[in-house]
């Protein structure tokens, strides 16, 4: 069904940037005898509808019963790449002509949440494939790089991106690893840290320096392959999102072809911001989809779970929690959503992803947490799951921008619309 489903999609040739298009009814404005009349931000199209419905059953059927075993493995089965490749799920954007489902953003971020209420590290893999590696080739990619490159992470190869080093982190301009012309090659050294997906994956985008003398304006993209000599140092023991690869990169002597540079030399920088600010908006989407599943986990016990001869969800305290968490969510929800349309009509929203990534990592945070209390001495075991969405949610304040990063970019904006 699912697959049924991207092939539509891709038959059709849904484009969503097309906002005159009827189907795309939350972007259309309907004039009528009593005024303007807009769409709600969960407002879908009948494509994207169904789509969420098709991942929703992948995540339900084929992911959730390995997420405790590859949970406590710390690794991605490899069946569930696999399958994300399978049903599409890894070219969501991309075009049907390199191998896509060619679908929306929102589509994107949609699938980012279905997965993240099942497993945040499939949410995350699936994540940083799309709206990072992805969109960087066919934003910036020559037609070239596009014919030979999207088709492979369209179908089969699974991407990372390289940014992140031990001195670089929220600086991440800072970053050391150097790369230097050899004739019609360039040659990489340097490390990288944090990398997610980089355990598995076969295509990379690393970010490098061509020229120190120029500082940020000297940071080049290029796309690589582990077969040409991409070194796994380390692979970290993490806290949370346990399956999601994070490992640190030696690059020693990397020789990479220079038809391989992306945007052209010296514009890493720029496509690295604009893309982060992107990526942002597919964090909040799988804060929003971690916090939605422990929720969806934990009341339903509050309902079942009797003392004092009445269900513990009928008691004000816990009601008042409840309710709390539910206005905590759909807050997060409209702040994502609001983010992802704004960024389909191509309107800026930077500030907006910043706010829509920082709330929902605070909710994340506090949802799954209260979901372990809620369950009492269940919700603290292992065997419920409830208290790995807890342990998942920490990263959401820490990657692609910490909590403050997002902070000052909001008061920046605000900042410059009140000191006019």
């Amino acid at each position: 069904m699912f697959r049924a489903v991207s092939w539509s999609l891709r038959a059709t040739k849904y484009r969503p940037k097309r906002l005159v298009e009827p189907a795309r009814m939350f972007s259309v404005s309907a004039i009528r005898t009593e005024g303007l009349r807009l769409n709600s931000l969960d407002t879908f199209t009948e494509e994207e509808n169904m789509f969420r419905d098709s991942v929703k059953r992948f995540a339900v059927d084929v992911v959730s019963p390995k997420v405790r075993e590859m949970d406590e493995k710390e690794s991605m089965d490899p069946t569930i790449i696999q399958g994300l490749f399978e049903q599409g799920l890894m070219g969501i954007e991309t075009s049907a002509e390199h191998g896509g489902a060619e679908a929306s953003f929102i589509s994107a971020i949609i699938a980012i949440e279905e997965l993240a209420k099942i497993d945040p590290s499939v949410s995350v893999m699936c994540d940083v494939h799309n709206t990072l590696v992805n969109t960087i080739l066919r934003k910036y990619g020559t037609k070239e790089q596009q014919d030979k490159w999207l088709p492979l992470l369209s179908e089969s190869k699974l991407g990372s991106f390289c940014l992140s080093e031990p001195a670089s982190g929220s600086d991440a301009f800072a970053l050391q690893t150097r790369a230097k012309k050899d004739g019609d090659h360039w040659v990489i050294n340097g490390s990288k840290m944090w990398i997610t997906n980089s355990y598995e994956a076969e295509i990379f985008l690393i970010f490098a320096n061509v020229d120190p003398s120029k500082g940020y304006k000297g940071i080049t993209c290029f796309i690589a392959t582990k077969d040409m000599g991409v070194q796994i140092a380390k692979k970290e023991e993490k806290l949370g999102i346990r399956a999601s690869s994070t490992c640190t990169l030696n690059f020693d002597d990397l020789r990479i072809p220079a038809e391989n540079i992306i945007g052209g030399e010296g514009k890493g920088y720029k496509l690295a911001i604009e893309i982060l600010n992107e990526g942002r908006i597919g964090i909040a989407a799988q804060m929003l989809g971690l916090a939605q599943g422990a929720f969806d986990k934990a009341v339903p016990y509050t309902y079942q779970r009797t003392q004092f001869g009445r269900s513990i969800g009928t008691f004000q305290g816990m009601q008042f929690q409840i309710a709390e968490a539910a206005v905590e969510l759909e807050t997060a929800r409209l702040l994502t959503y609001n983010a992802a349309r704004r960024k389909e009509e191509g309107r800026s929203f930077t500030k907006e992803a910043a706010m829509a990534k920082y709330w929902a990592s605070q909710v994340a945070q506090h949802v799954s947490g209260s979901a372990i209390e809620w369950c009492g001495g269940v919700g603290f075991t292992r065997e419920t799951g409830i208290e790995k969405f807890w342990r998942d949610s920490k990263i959401g304040a820490i990657y692609e921008g910490t909590s403050n990063i997002q902070l000052q970019t909001i008061a920046r904006f605000i900042q410059q619309e009140y000191s006019r």
